[in-house]
């Protein structure tokens, strides 16, 4: 399988900007107003005069960018543009309804239409199902239409109220904005303050408070398999007699809870550093600054002469840097994940690691290209649980599963809609995680809540290593056998 070219880094990154619901915003925005009056503009001084009246709006784009507005509270984002139409009485509906008319291109028919097509080989005509996905999306991206609609009309109507009022020579009421502008950031405040308490409750101690570091390795390896946008329930009505058989013969953990914001590479940056977003540095797929601020577990590994490897698509890049073996994302769904898995075993065989932790994509990308509620999904699933039967009967047949130990786990369930995940919505928050091997507690199923920011110490300490810098994750000594039991 090929490993991801700098160029389909590039375009990944290049691809956050529109997908990332905070980017995406002054973006489209910029855009629409550039397309909507490219042939009025004419002159140097009409474009003058767009990009001054674009000052007006810049509060407002920050204000949107700074608070998320998660879930229920974007229902209240229509309050700010319901008072603009009520105290400046000026809108122009041509320019709305190109707004609205445009958004829906961008996302039903570029996105999930054509992007889909050409990336993962999904039907010309999956805009019949595509648009009601975008209508019912709740997460943090750009398809996320209930809360898009509202920002972008607000913005587009004051930057157009302004542009035409310096091109007419007509004053507008630049203190009524001003007071407009603080009622926002007050609502705003308030809301988040009073109504966002949904925010998974974060470890406050560092592992390495709480727990003594190993001595010594318990486990020969680990193997961490990653199916990417897992859906708990989802996963327990699909046809899985392999991970099945792995829980009834290992430790279950049954509420074992992602981080906020339920990104990617936000999830898979906390569970192998062991820490929180505010910490680590990755605050969403869009990764402004490449690298983490602190430790990873590939770090505390190599203190101790120890290799990991994460593989994984281009994406994680970002993040982990070169611990990451890239695979690319580009082909047709049905051959992701079975070329992932034909890589997985080829590091092993060429490199094996001490640490191997593999991503598999196709089930995150048919949630959010098809949906999580149809059988496609379910089907997705049954065929991960497949090849990670086949992943594992290799290994054995290699002779290295003798003393390892196997964690399954997904980085973040899916929502509604076209496999949203980010504000922790239902079937977002909570993740299968199965832990099995020689060292580890059979049939045991953990009902008390635990995070995945777990799972970094707990590495560390099957494998003799310190534990990562800012890890603050409890180890998962539930799962593993005491020397007198």
């Amino acid at each position: 399988m090929k490993s991801a070219s700098k160029f389909e880094k590039v375009a990944a990154r290049c691809w956050n900007l529109l997908n990332e619901g905070k980017p995406f915003t002054p973006i489209f925005i910029f855009g629409t107003m550039l397309i909507f009056h490219f042939t009025s503009l004419g002159t140097i001084s009409g474009i003058i005069d767009l990009f001054k009246a674009f000052i007006y709006i810049i509060p407002l784009l920050v204000i949107y960018f700074k608070f998320d507005f998660p879930l229920f509270l974007r229902n209240y984002l229509w309050i700010p543009f319901i008072v603009y139409l009520i105290v400046f009485k000026e809108v122009d509906i041509a320019l709305l309804l190109f707004s609205i008319g445009l958004f829906f291109f961008f996302t039903v028919f570029f996105w999930g239409t054509f992007y889909y097509h050409l990336r993962i080989g999904t039907s010309w005509l999956n805009f019949t199902r595509f648009w009601k996905l975008v209508l019912k999306n709740s997460d943090s991206t750009s398809g996320n239409a209930q809360e898009q609609l509202p920002k972008f009309l607000l913005i587009l109507s004051i930057w157009e109220m302004v542009f035409e009022s310096n091109r007419a020579g007509v004053s507008f009421e630049l203190l009524n904005l001003i007071w407009f502008y603080v009622f926002i950031i007050i609502f705003a405040v308030i809301l988040h303050r009073n109504l966002f308490d949904w925010k998974p409750n974060m470890y406050t101690h560092y592992t390495k408070n709480d727990f003594e570091e190993p001595k010594e390795a318990i486990s020969e390896k680990v193997v961490v398999i990653v199916v990417d946008g897992m859906r708990k329930e989802r996963f327990s009505e699909a046809d899985t007699p392999f991970m099945d058989s792995l829980k009834k013969n290992g430790t279950e953990y049954t509420n074992m809870e992602t981080v906020y914001p339920a990104r990617t590479v936000v999830c898979f940056t906390s569970m192998f550093t062991g820490t929180y977003p505010f910490e680590h540095g990755i605050t969403s797929n869009m990764v402004w600054k490449l690298g983490i601020k602190v430790e990873s577990i590939f770090d505390s590994l190599r203190k101790v002469g120890k290799k990991g490897r994460l593989l994984g698509i281009a994406h994680l890049v970002d993040s982990m840097g070169s611990d990451v073996e890239t695979v690319t994302a580009v082909m047709h769904n049905d051959k992701a994940d079975p070329n992932i898995m034909q890589r997985a075993k080829k590091i092993m065989k060429e490199q094996d690691p001490d640490l191997f932790i593999v991503q598999m994509i196709a089930t995150d990308q048919t949630g959010h290209s098809r949906g999580v509620l149809y059988d496609e999904y379910l089907q997705k699933i049954h065929e991960a649980d497949l090849l990670i039967e086949d992943f594992v009967k290799w290994l054995e047949a290699e002779g290295k599963m003798k003393n390892t130990t196997l964690v399954i786990c997904a980085d973040h369930g899916q929502a509604d809609g076209i496999g949203g995940h980010g504000h922790l919505d239902e079937g977002e928050r909570f993740v299968p995680f199965i832990v099995h091997g020689p060292n580890i507690e059979k049939g045991k199923k953990v009902e008390e809540k635990h995070s995945l920011v777990s799972l970094a110490p707990t590495l560390a300490y099957l494998l003799g290593a310190p534990f990562p810098s800012h890890s603050r994750g409890k180890i998962l000594l539930d799962a593993i056998k005491r020397e007198d039991s």
